[in-house]
């Protein structure tokens, strides 16, 4: 579960390496975020040839969480690592590439293009 002030990965290739979460999107009373929802972060670290800056802010899509993911079929899923992607204000993803897998819960909640540029898909 992701909630304010934790600290994400970022699993694309916009520059940034670490990002903090602000706020979680969906309500007021809401506390925690899950692999498919949208929080809004800020830039915390960086790699050397980066497109964005240091304290910059940004929505982003949770993709893997350490928590596990219940399915329909009763299995479950969880990643070692919480991870990100850096999103446009108007939703659309501002990497060109994705690093790691995704799980099929994203294709579910229409993030098509996402599951598209991903190297494999758990």
């Amino acid at each position: 579960m992701i909630q304010a002030l934790s600290r994400l990965n970022v699993a694309d290739n916009t520059g940034a390496k670490e990002v903090g979460v602000i706020k979680v999107y969906g309500g007021t009373r809401r506390r925690y975020a899950g692999v498919g929802d949208v929080v809004l972060v800020s830039v915390k670290k960086l790699s050397s040839f980066s497109g964005v800056k240091k304290g910059e802010m940004f929505k982003a899509l949770i993709v893997r969480t350490k928590s596990k993911v219940k399915r329909k079929s009763g299995s479950t899923l969880s990643f070692d690592e919480n991870s990100c992607v850096l999103l446009k204000n108007d939703g659309s993803i501002l990497g060109t590439r994705v690093f790691g897998p995704l799980p099929r819960e994203l294709k579910e909640k229409g993030y098509n293009k996402l599951i598209s540029i991903a190297e494999f898909v758990l």
